[in-house]
């Protein structure tokens, strides 16, 4: 059978067998390369009430929320946007739209 591409589609190379996450949209279970990671820092408060606290000296710490999406699920919620051919081969990263 034909590869469609030479990584197969995931980062493993010859490491053997990979672990798989949970897509948190749909559930799909993805290989832990493929998935797509997105990490929010959120802060359970009114921005405004945050910056009162603030100015009164308070530490309001933050929470780091990690999600892991399915190919199919990060495209469909613009998470990640399908590239044109010539730009599939560029390394730099691509910008993600923050949840």
């Amino acid at each position: 059978m034909p590869k469609k591409r030479k990584s197969r589609g995931r980062h493993k190379g010859d490491k053997g067998k990979e672990g798989y996450v949970q897509c948190d949209r749909c559930g799909a279970l993805v290989p832990r390369s493929k998935a797509v990671r997105v990490t929010v820092n959120s802060l359970p408060l009114d921005p405004q009430l945050i910056s009162e606290l603030r100015r009164q000296g308070a530490i309001i710490p933050r929470y780091t929320i990690v999600k892991n999406y399915c190919i199919r699920c990060a495209i469909h919620y613009r998470i990640i946007k399908i590239r044109p051919e010539e730009q599939r081969k560029v390394r730099e990263p691509v910008a993600r739209k923050n949840i």
